[in-house]
């Protein structure tokens, strides 16, 4: 348990958010509504934070693999597995991207809230600024994982990725086709100050 956290509610599920994890915004739960999972699917959330999407798709998941770059991410997402009973179907893991993940894993359903917004500094300073700085051109993390994640993918499975309007949306779909993949935005929430959230959906 956490000496310091806010609480977080989606659906029935209840989320201890420490101060150095990045707290459910609009985009989280834009994306858990939009959230299909198979019975008995093989789940990678990458970037899990404080583990609402992981922890969402453990309902009907086999079992759930979760990243986070964040050491605090990764603590927190583990008691919130713990709190929200699907503990034994989770596995969280600290890393960058994919890292952690073994060499020919791979999975049915890969998902990843990016850090997807322009920032003047290449470099993210704090644990917290990492969950969302993308980088001067909002692409420095969504560009990496594109090239890596159709490796991870089963035959047949989709990854849904989170950004921005302010991040190029039309390059991540031109990048994702260039990969092999059909796309598609499945869903999208205008968000304060002209930016506008989407859910990009990508089939092996």
């Amino acid at each position: 348990m956490f000496l310091s956290c806010k609480k977080v509610f989606y659906a029935d599920h209840v989320f201890h958010v420490s101060e150095n994890v990045y707290e459910p915004s609009d985009d989280s739960f834009l994306f858990a509504e939009n959230l299909h999972v198979k019975k008995g699917c093989y789940v990678l959330d990458m970037g899990a934070g404080c583990g609402i999407l992981g922890i969402v798709a453990a309902e009907n998941a086999k079992s759930v693999v979760a990243v986070d770059v964040n050491p605090y991410a990764v603590r927190c997402a583990k008691e919130n597995a713990r709190l929200n009973h699907v503990e034994d179907k989770m596995l969280l893991l600290q890393g960058d991207l994919f890292t952690p993940i073994k060499v020919g894993e791979k999975f049915d359903l890969i998902v990843f809230n990016a850090p997807y917004l322009p920032t003047e500094s290449a470099e993210s300073e704090s644990w917290l600024e990492k969950a969302w700085s993308g980088g001067k051109n909002g692409r420095q993390t969504i560009d990496r994982f594109i090239s890596q994640a159709p490796k991870y993918l089963k035959r047949g499975g989709s990854i849904d990725l989170m950004q921005s309007s302010l991040s190029d949306v039309g390059c991540t779909l031109e990048k994702f086709k260039e990969g092999g993949l059909e796309t598609q935005v499945i869903a999208e929430r205008n968000l304060p100050f002209f930016e506008t959230v989407f859910l990009i959906e990508a089939k092996g």
